[in-house]
C-alpha cells in the first residue's frame, strides 16, 4: 500500500509515463481531485443527517436545528479525525486512488500538517462564521456615526461658508477632491459584507487549481499538501485538466470587477450632478433651499438601544402571549424590536437583521427572507 511508505520515490511531473521506475506516482488533475472531494462530500453529508436524527431524538427538533452547525462541523472534524488525521486515507481518496503527499519533501504528511490542514478547513470557517456578524455589526455602527458626524460637519460649514462668502467665490471652490474620507468609508459601508467576505479567496484559489491541478482546498494551499495518483496508467491513457474551467472563472471573475468598477463610476457621477443641482438651488443670500437633497435637518445617529424591550417592558407588545413564546429563538432572550418575516416567524430585529445578511432564509423554516420585507410589530 502506498500509505505504508514513509517516503514515495518522484519522478517530475513531464517524465514519460512508461518509465522503468518502480514508484512513479504523478500527481493527480483536478478531475480525480473533485471527484474524491464529491466522495467525501456524499458521505459526510450522510453521516451529518444521522447525527442530526440522533440529537433530535434526545434533545428535540428544536435543539438539532439550533445547533445544526455545530452538529455539521463536529460530525465532519470527526471524520477527517478519524481518517487524515491518524495518518489514513479518506474513503474519497482511496476510491480515486489518491495520496496526500508534501509538496515540498514529497513525503507523507507529518501530523503537524495533518492536524494544521483540519482544523483550518473546519473550524476556521466556522469560528469566522460565528465572528464575522458581530464584526460587522460593530464596524457598521462606527461607520455610520463618522458618516454622520462628517455630513453635519460638511452642511454646517456650508453653511458658514454660503452666509461669509459671496456666490461667485463660493461657485470657485466647490472642487473637492475625487477621494474624501466621506467617500470612502461611504464605499465600506455599502460594501462592507462582501469586503469582510472570503469567498473572492476562495473563487481565486479554485481559479488557478483548475490552471495548476493542485491545492482544491485553500487549507491544502496553506500547508502545502498535493495529491499523486497511485493507479497505474497505461501507456495511451491520457489524463486531462479543467483549464477550460479556470478560463470561465477567470472571466467571470473579471466581468463582475468591471460592472462593478462602472457601477460606481455611475454613482460618483450622480454624485456630483447632485451637487451641482444644489449649487443652483441656492437664494441670492446664499442659502440652501429646502429640497429633497437638502433637508432642514440632519438626520441623527443611529439609536442605540432597543425601541421595544420586552425585558425591561413586558407591556410593550401586550398581546404576545407570555413564556417562550415571548423570546427569540436566536439569542433565546426575551425579543427587542420584535420584527415578523413573510412566513410568519418573530426574531428580535437585530437578531433577525444579521441572519438574513448572512442566508437570505428564515432561519426556522428556511423559506426566502428578503430584508426589506421583514415587518417590525408595534403594540
Amino acid at each position: 500500500m502506498a500509505d505504508d511508505d514513509p517516503h514515495l520515490s518522484m519522478a517530475t511531473p513531464d517524465a514519460s509515463v512508461g518509465s522503468s521506475a518502480s514508484h512513479f506516482y504523478p500527481f493527480a488533475t483536478s478531475p480525480d481531485i473533485i471527484r474524491s472531494h464529491e466522495k467525501d462530500a456524499f458521505l459526510t453529508g450522510g453521516l451529518v443527517q444521522q447525527a442530526q436524527s440522533i440529537v433530535r431524538a434526545l434533545r428535540g427538533a428544536r435543539y438539532a436545528h439550533t445547533h445544526s452547525d455545530a452538529i455539521k462541523h463536529l460530525t465532519e472534524l470527526l471524520y477527517f479525525s478519524l481518517t487524515t488525521a491518524i495518518g489514513n486515507r479518506t474513503l474519497g481518496e482511496e476510491y480515486c486512488d489518491l495520496v496526500q503527499l508534501e509538496d515540498d519533501t514529497l513525503r507523507l504528511p507529518a501530523i503537524t500538517r495533518r492536524v494544521g490542514y483540519i482544523l483550518s478547513s473546519i473550524l476556521v470557517p466556522w469560528s469566522l462564521q460565528r465572528l464575522l456578524p458581530a464584526l460587522r455589526q460593530r464596524v457598521r455602527n462606527k461607520l455610520e456615526r463618522s458618516i454622520a458626524k462628517q455630513q453635519l460637519r460638511a452642511a454646517q460649514q456650508a453653511g458658514l461658508l454660503n452666509f461669509n462668502k459671496s456666490p461667485s467665490s463660493t461657485a470657485s471652490k466647490q472642487q473637492k477632491p475625487f477621494f474624501t474620507k466621506l467617500r470612502i468609508q461611504q464605499y465600506i459601508l455599502e460594501h462592507l459584507d462582501s469586503i469582510t467576505s472570503v469567498s473572492p479567496i476562495y473563487a481565486l484559489s479554485i481559479a488557478t487549481f483548475y490552471f495548476t491541478g493542485s491545492y482544491y482546498h485553500l487549507s491544502k494551499r496553506i500547508w502545502r499538501l498535493r495529491y499523486v495518483f497511485t493507479k497505474k496508467i497505461e501507456e495511451n491513457e491520457q489524463r486531462i485538466g479543467y483549464e477550460v474551467l479556470g478560463v470561465l472563472m477567470v472571466l467571470q471573475i473579471a466581468v463582475q470587477g468591471f460592472l462593478h468598477v462602472r457601477k460606481i463610476g455611475a454613482s460618483m457621477n450622480e454624485d456630483q450632478e447632485e451637487a451641482s443641482g444644489a449649487g443652483e438651488n441656492r437664494s441670492e443670500g446664499g442659502a440652501l433651499i429646502p429640497s429633497i437633497q437638502n433637508p432642514l435637518t440632519v438626520p441623527l445617529l443611529p439609536a442605540s438601544t432597543a425601541r421595544y424591550d420586552l425585558d425591561e417592558d413586558p407591556g410593550a407588545v401586550a398581546w404576545i402571549p407570555d413564556g417562550q413564546q415571548r423570546k427569540c429563538t436566536l439569542c433565546l432572550e426575551a425579543f427587542k424590536d420584535p420584527s415578523v418575516t413573510t412566513c410568519g416567524h418573530v426574531f428580535c430585529w437585530v437578531c433577525v437583521r444579521d441572519w438574513v445578511r448572512e442566508k437570505p432564509e428564515c432561519p426556522l423554516c428556511r423559506q426566502e427572507v428578503l430584508l426589506s420585507k421583514v415587518l417590525p410589530l408595534r403594540g
